[in-house]
């Protein structure tokens, strides 16, 4: 157990690095989901005015939930890009060689993930609370929205980390984005689930990130709902994306 944790802080020191060293790599996945949260708070916040829509929290904290998560599960998959560069160039194979344990390997990606995501959290938090977000959860309310970001991170990674072993190499990149970037916008983004009509309203209803961000908001609100539905649903992804990692890591090692 001490040497998986040795190699998994050992290569989470080692991304981290690499992220902060390299603006090209940091940047994109701090800009993109605060160009989000200032479009949406900003040019879509009469939307708050539509008959029905009940969320009492105001339209900041209503986009602020959504941009969070989605913030926290691309900061995963671009994290998984890292997984893909690092194959091509011959430091992932070197790893799979050297390590005692693939476990701690997975376990470093997602050290470093988790610390990516941390600091885009932060600063959105900021820029939420500057721009008038209204917090009307109690602190383990808003404990169990960040809770879910984590997990949702988690989710991300180990998806894309699955992709990434699998082709070993960075033209992988679209096959990690596109399918999270369909399940995030194919969920209450703008409105809540009531509002949404026709067939975007049957497709919600059975996405499972429509759980989290309904129980997100709720929390945010002060008005839980459905907290133990999102948290089962993040676990089970969380399962899976886990045994698909780690298929994934070793469908790599087999090919050498």
């Amino acid at each position: 157990m001490k040497s998986r944790f040795d190699v998994a802080i050992a290569l989470a020191y080692r991304q981290t690095t690499v992220l902060l060293k390299n603006p090209s790599i940091f940047l994109p996945p701090m800009l993109f989901p605060l160009m989000n949260l200032l479009a949406f708070a900003g040019g879509l916040s009469r939307l708050r005015h539509v008959p029905g829509f009940d969320f009492h929290g105001g339209y900041t904290a209503f986009t602020f939930v959504f941009v969070l998560l989605q913030s926290a599960a691309f900061g995963g998959v671009f994290a998984g890009f890292g997984i893909a560069r690092d194959f091509e160039r011959g430091f992932a194979k070197r790893l799979l060689v050297s390590a005692p344990h693939r476990g701690g390997i997975l376990m470093g990606y997602a050290l470093a993930s988790l610390v990516r995501w941390a600091m885009i959290a932060i600063v959105l938090t900021i820029v939420g609370l500057l721009a008038g977000m209204q917090i009307g959860g109690s602190g383990i309310d808003i404990f169990g929205l960040y809770a879910l970001g984590v997990i949702f991170n988690l989710v991300g990674l180990l998806w894309a980390a699955g992709v990434a072993t699998r082709f070993r190499s960075v033209q992988a990149a679209p096959l990690m984005q596109t399918p999270v970037f369909i399940v995030l916008f194919l969920s209450p983004v703008y409105v809540p689930l009531h509002l949404l009509q026709g067939w975007i309203h049957a497709v919600a209803r059975l996405n499972p990130f429509t759980f989290l961000v309904e129980a997100g908001r709720g929390l945010i609100e002060g008005r839980p709902t459905q907290v133990a539905t999102a948290f089962g649903v993040a676990a089970a992804l969380l399962v899976v994306a886990s045994v698909w990692a780690r298929t994934g890591l070793a469908r790599a090692e087999r090919a050498g």
